[in-house]
């Protein structure tokens, strides 16, 4: 029952939208995630984090561990992957499907992979997004 309600005010809240609006968010999201994959496999960590929320309320989420605040999730990112020429590992996405709620928020989910000399690991993920005047911003991404 909980389903059915979700998806009916789901149905309702898209609605509002034309479908020349719909197709260009999920334009303009997809361009952000594969964006940031850009961003990831350059190495070029400030522009990957650009298109998280930067504020103390984001949240990242992984196995039993939540990361609050976009620059505690930089920090470790940094550290992990990035600090003096770490493996980072090249990042694919795949299987994405994008979820339009409204005009300023929508998520996304999909397959990740990362592979690399040392590392490699996949899994899913889920990011919720709203649009913030510099554009879309994650502002909670659940990855497995």
């Amino acid at each position: 029952m909980r389903i059915l309600i979700s998806f009916a005010l789901i149905m309702c809240i898209s609605s509002t939208l034309s479908a020349g609006e719909f197709d260009t968010i999920e334009k303009e999201i997809r361009d952000t995630v594969t964006s940031q994959v850009d961003r990831w496999n350059k190495g070029d960590l400030d522009g990957f984090m650009r298109y998280y929320w930067n504020s103390r309320d984001f949240t990242f989420q992984s196995g039993n561990n939540r990361t609050q605040g976009w620059q505690t999730l930089y920090d470790k990112y940094q550290k992990k992957y990035f600090a003096d020429g770490g493996e980072r590992g090249i990042l694919t996405f795949t299987d994405i499907e994008i979820h339009v709620l409204s005009k300023t928020a929508a998520y996304v989910i999909g397959h990740w992979r990362v592979m690399g000399d040392e590392i490699s690991g996949e899994g899913l993920f889920t990011l919720i997004l709203r649009r913030y005047e510099e554009g879309w911003r994650i502002v909670h991404d659940h990855t497995s």
